[in-house]
């Protein structure tokens, strides 16, 4: 599949990959992964996220099915403010984490990631008990995001109520007269903002930035750059840090699972599991760069693995989120391709956030 923004990417001489089922950019010829990276550091880069999933829920009883669908508590989260959470399984694993975007009273747009687009859908319709509007309107709408310490500087030009949004709030607005959501919420560990508007409109929207940017240095960025600054953001991701047989209390989310908020699916599973693997962060010693699946020694005892590894290019070290035993001390050891490198625990995130209005 392709993003309406496919075309502009080739024009912009992208090289293009398959991810999540869509054809995107993972870098630019001209910028590649470091220089892309290091924009959104300092200054401010873009992303074509249209990739990602959006449904609708709405109807009197949205409210409470979605508060039971889902991990976080949802029962009086304030209009205009962003949620993430978790959407569980039965057995306490993780289907996906989302956002929750609340419009109105019982009206709400749900994030997803891309590559759970259809299956997050079915699996949310089907364990629906009451009758609410749901619908999946992905196809429609194409998704902006700009990230970077200059990032409020360009999204102001266009939208100056920016400056009233802080970290996980976001308000409704109109682009070329149609539907438009500006949000600050990012995945990058610096500040952000996304704008969601009609799938028609955002080739122009993009183009609009990029001239809009120019007095900052906006640059466009794929996929490549993202996820290394998810990284070193300790960001999870679906697929490495977060599974279906992971289960919930394992993975360092739990300030997003309300256990005392009543029931919702997984909930029972979850608190009847004593969790016995965490995720840390380690910084490899020698000159080896841990990837995902490595395995993680000391000694001859295998204590987990890797679940995202890479150079970091701000810290300027091989740094790996790991799935691990609990209450493990001291160095370990990570095995990359029949080699041991020593590594030690670092705090996560592997950077200092700075996306925190």
């Amino acid at each position: 599949m392709k993003t309406p923004l496919f075309d502009t990417h080739v024009a912009s001489e992208g090289r293009i990959v398959e991810f999540g089922g869509f054809e995107l950019p993972v870098q630019y010829e001209k910028t590649g992964i470091k220089a892309e990276h290091t924009a959104v550091r300092e200054s401010v880069g873009m992303f074509d996220v249209s990739h990602m999933g959006e449904f609708l829920m709405s109807g009197p009883d949205a409210e409470s099915e979605l508060n039971y669908l889902v991990s976080n508590q949802v029962v009086g989260l304030p209009v205009g403010k962003v949620l993430y959470s978790l959407l569980c399984n039965e057995d306490g694993g993780i289907v996906d984490d989302l956002l929750i975007y609340k419009r109105a009273e019982n009206s709400y747009l749900i994030v997803v990631n891309a590559s759970n687009t259809e299956k997050d859908f079915e699996w949310m319709k089907s364990h629906l008990r009451k009758s609410v509007k749901f619908e999946n309107i992905s196809a429609k709408i194409g998704q902006i995001a700009i990230q970077g310490p200059k990032a409020v500087d360009v999204v102001r030009r266009l939208y100056p109520d920016v400056d009233k949004l802080h970290n996980y709030t976001f308000f409704e607005t109109e682009y070329e007269g149609g539907w438009c959501v500006v949000s600050r919420t990012g995945y990058t560990g610096e500040d952000g903002f996304e704008l969601y508007v009609e799938a028609d409109k955002v080739v122009r929207l993009w183009n609009l930035l990029l001239e809009t940017g120019k007095p900052e240095g906006l640059i466009p960025c794929g996929l490549g750059a993202r996820d290394t600054l998810r990284f070193e953001a300790g960001m999870p991701l679906y697929g490495h840090e977060l599974k279906d047989n992971y289960p919930a209390n394992e993975v360092g989310l739990n300030f997003a699972i309300k256990m005392d908020k009543g029931d919702f699916i997984g909930r029972e599973a979850i608190a009847n599991h004593v969790a016995g693997f965490c995720r840390r962060g380690i910084k490899l010693l020698g000159k080896g760069i841990a990837r995902e699946g490595s395995a993680v020694y000391q000694g001859s005892r295998q204590l987990g693995i890797v679940t995202s590894g890479n150079f970091s290019v701000t810290n300027g070290c091989a740094l790996a989120m790991v799935r691990i035993f609990k209450g493990i001390e001291g160095n370990v050891e990570v095995e990359v391709r029949g080699k041991r490198f020593e590594a030690e625990f670092v705090k996560l995130p592997f950077i200092a956030k700075q996306n925190n209005k």
